[in-house]
């Protein structure tokens, strides 16, 4: 199956894994650059869940 991702604002795929990056640190999990095939399904959830809600509260402080 083909990947349909599509970077459609390069400048910010850099913005986004120094805060995937900054996420991971903050929730202890143990990310590299490149491959991360060794965590497990509880890490990288824990990493993805944390930088949506940081995203919604960013959004939502924007909005007052």
């Amino acid at each position: 199956m083909k990947s349909n991702n599509k970077v459609v604002v390069p400048e910010a795929k850099e913005a986004l894994n120094k805060f995937k990056m900054e996420v991971a640190q903050e929730v202890g999990v143990n990310l590299k650059q490149g491959y991360n095939g060794d965590l497990t399904s509880r890490e990288a959830g824990s990493v993805g869940g944390m930088m949506v809600k940081k995203m919604i509260e960013a959004y939502e402080n924007s909005m007052k």
